[in-house]
This record gives C-alpha cells, sequence and structure tokens, in this order.
C-alpha cells in the first residue's frame, strides 16, 4: 500500500469519525425542546432524529460542495491537511461536547481545516470570500432571523391561545412537536451531513481519485457520510441535550414547537442555497427566542454568554488543533506521521470519554433540574477509599456550562 492511499484511508476514516461526533454533538438540536417538554421521551425522541438525519443526509448535496470547493484553494490541499483539519474538528467537538456547550460542529470543521491550510500553505491557501460569504455572514443573519421568528412565534402562540385551559394547550403543542422535530431532525441532515461529504469529496480530489468538475460527491461517499451521523445521533448527546432544553430556558410545548419550526425554515432554506451554517447556533437562537417570547419567562443569559463565548473561539481553537497537529505529523513524515496523528487523536479521545463518566448523563437524568452547572444536582455512584465509609453515594459539582 502507497503512503497516499494509506493517507487516504485515514482520511475517510478520521471524516467518518468526525461525522459521528457531529452526530452527537448535535442531536439536542432537532430533540432536546422535544425532550424537556415531554413531548418525546429521550429514546423515543434520539431514534426519530437518527431515522430523519439519515433521510436529510440524501436530500440535498449543495453545502457538500461549498465546503470542497469555496473554503480553501483545491490546488493547494493535501490529505495530511484534510487529516489534521479533522484531528481539530474532533478534538474541539468532544471537548465541548464534555462541558454541554452547544457549539458549532461545522465551524470546528472549517475551523480545523483552514488551520491546517494556513500551517501549510499561507494565507493565499485560504480563500477568504468564501469563508465570509458562505460561513461567517449566512450565521450571523441565520441566528439573529433565527431569535427573531421564534421570539415572534412564541409570543403569537400564547397570545392565540389565551383562555384557553392550560392542560389543553400543553397537550395540543405536545402533539405537534413531535412534527416539528421530526421537520427539525430531517433540515439537520440536509445540512451538517454535507459538511462530511465536502471533506472526503475535497480528499478524493486531492488524491486524484475525483475530478474538481464533478458537482456532486460519489454516492458510496453520501451513504457512508449519512450512516455516520445517524449512528451518532442514535448515541444521543445527552449533555448538550441537557444545556439546550434545560439551561438556557424551561421550555414548555408551545415554545418548542415555534423554536423547532422557525430552525427547521431557516436551516432547509439555507441547505438550498448551500449555505454552510451552525444549525447549534441556530437552534439556540430559536430556544432563546422561545424564551424571550413568552411572558414571564426566565432566560438564564450567564448560560447565554458563556454558549457565545464558545462560539467566538471554536473557530480560532479548532484552527490552531488542526495547524499543530499539520506541523506534527509533517514534521516526523511518512508513515511514521500519520501513525502518531492517529495515536494522538484517539488517545485525547479517550481521556475526554474517562473525564465524562466521572458525571454521566444520559436519558435517566436529562431532564433533572438545571443547577448553576450542566451536572449539578445528577448523583454518581463513585467507590469510596476506605471500606469502612458508611455510603457510597456521593454528590458531585459540575463541569459544564
Amino acid at each position: 500500500m502507497t503512503l497516499e492511499l494509506f493517507l487516504l484511508i485515514t482520511v475517510v476514516i478520521t471524516a467518518l469519525a468526525f461525522d459521528f461526533t457531529n452526530g452527537f454533538h448535535d442531536t439536542g438540536n432537532a430533540v432536546a425542546t422535544g425532550i424537556a417538554s415531554g413531548a418525546l421521551k429521550p429514546k423515543t425522541a434520539v431514534t426519530l432524529c437518527a431515522t430523519l438525519n439519515l433521510v436529510g443526509a440524501f436530500m440535498s448535496t449543495q453545502v457538500a460542495a461549498t465546503v470542497a470547493k469555496d473554503l480553501v484553494v483545491t490546488n493547494l490541499v493535501t490529505l495530511e491537511i484534510m487529516f489534521a483539519g479533522l484531528v481539530g474538528g474532533i478534538v474541539w467537538n468532544l471537548t465541548t461536547w464534555l462541558f454541554g456547550i452547544p457549539s458549532s460542529s461545522s465551524h470546528a470543521l472549517i475551523g480545523g481545516v483552514v488551520g491546517a491550510m494556513l500551517a501549510a500553505a499561507g494565507t493565499a491557501g485560504v480563500r477568504w470570500p468564501g469563508v465570509v460569504s458562505k460561513v461567517l455572514v449566512p450565521t450571523v443573519i441565520a441566528v439573529l432571523a433565527a431569535t427573531l421568528v421564534a421570539t415572534v412565534g412564541t409570543w403569537l402562540v400564547y397570545r392565540l391561545t389565551r383562555g384557553t385551559p392550560r392542560e389543553r394547550t400543553l397537550r395540543d403543542f405536545r402533539r405537534g412537536q413531535v412534527f416539528s422535530a421530526a421537520l427539525m431532525s430531517l433540515a439537520h441532515g440536509t445540512n451538517d451531513a454535507q459538511k462530511t461529504m465536502g471533506v472526503i469529496f475535497l480528499a478524493l480530489i486531492s488524491y486524484g481519485a475525483a475530478s474538481k468538475a464533478d458537482v456532486t460527491p460519489p454516492l458510496w461517499v453520501i451513504v457512508s457520510c449519512a450512516v455516520a451521523m445517524a449512528a451518532g445521533t442514535y448515541f444521543g448527546g445527552w449533555r448538550v441535550i441537557r444545556t439546550l432544553g434545560k439551561g438556557l430556558v424551561e421550555i414548555e410545548s408551545p415554545q418548542g414547537m415555534a423554536a423547532e419550526s422557525s430552525s427547521a425554515a431557516i436551516i432547509l432554506l439555507s441547505s438550498h442555497f448551500g449555505y454552510s451554517l451552525s444549525t447549534t447556533q441556530v437552534v439556540t437562537g430559536s430556544v432563546l427566542g422561545s424564551g424571550l417570547g413568552k411572558p414571564g419567562a426566565n432566560v438564564r443569559w450567564g448560560v447565554a454568554r458563556r454558549m457565545a463565548t464558545a462560539w467566538l473561539i471554536t473557530l480560532p481553537l479548532a484552527g490552531t488543533i488542526g495547524a499543530v497537529t499539520y506541523h506534527l505529523i509533517h514534521r516526523i513524515g511518512g508513515y511514521p506521521g500519520t501513525i502518531t496523528g492517529v495515536l494522538l487523536l484517539v488517545g485525547l479521545s479517550a481521556l475526554i470519554w474517562l473525564q465524562s463518566r466521572k458525571v454521566p448523563v444520559d436519558h435517566t437524568n436529562v431532564t433533572a433540574d438545571w443547577g448553576a452547572h450542566m451536572t449539578d444536582g445528577l448523583e454518581v455512584i463513585a467507590p469510596q477509599p476506605t471500606p469502612a465509609s458508611p455510603s457510597r453515594e456521593i454528590r458531585t459539582e459540575g463541569d459544564g456550562v
């Protein structure tokens, strides 16, 4: 096996691993509000989301073309750059998942790839107009639009249902929320799965297995990315689901339906035009709007500020990880360099996962009352230092948003 083929296989596998993390990191985008309001049981919600994410991934390839051709100079792309960029995206995804921060998987991936390209070729390797016009500007506009639409929609819902018994209102909107959550899951698949397709497509172009003139990725790329994202979604990113569903606003079903509907409409429209949106940021804007639109709702602005801070540092920090990884594997070179990069990624991922096990969040406690932090109030069974200890149950302070 040649080094180039070995690198290509490594990039494809790593890209699918990123797609998997994207799936469980972003599950909350579609189902957090439905779970929080009681419209959907946690396991039912992630199953629904996984199925429709899979379907949505086949509905559009416009975003894949944007990632593959509009963000970096294709002629300068190498497989080392793509691998390093994916490492940056995965490590940042896992780090923010650990702390329950609904950051942008899209920006983590784009930041990682751009950072690796800057390390390899300098500023000439990045298509800055594409980054600005296809990523940054649409994100700002979409978040503001989602917040506004959800605010107005939530206000109208409560205005129009005044005088209706509260129990009936909540029951009817819970039913409606099943459909809005399904639409949001479908919309997520049309946008986020495309980004990994674009990365693999770019790697194939770099290797010579695809042409720059090709309009869409090969079918096997589309299928594998759709399956990887659906699998990640099914595992459920419970830590992020908890923050989106309980951390920003205490959501009722009318708010949840308004937030999901506004998010789905904006994401579907953006996918149609090929804009690589952060679906997480759009959904967060909608959830925030649902709090602003409900009279008397309590919005936790401290949580919102921490989320916004994470959004601002995602691109540069994921880019830094991508750049450092590129320098490492390029300096070592050859098979040893690639293997070192893989071992580094596996090691960091394992450490983050082990850290998350100290305070597990899953379908059994995802809707527990919110404290000052994401894991406050969650009980953990942990071994005690001496057998004489009267109890094995301890309460652990939070580590999250």
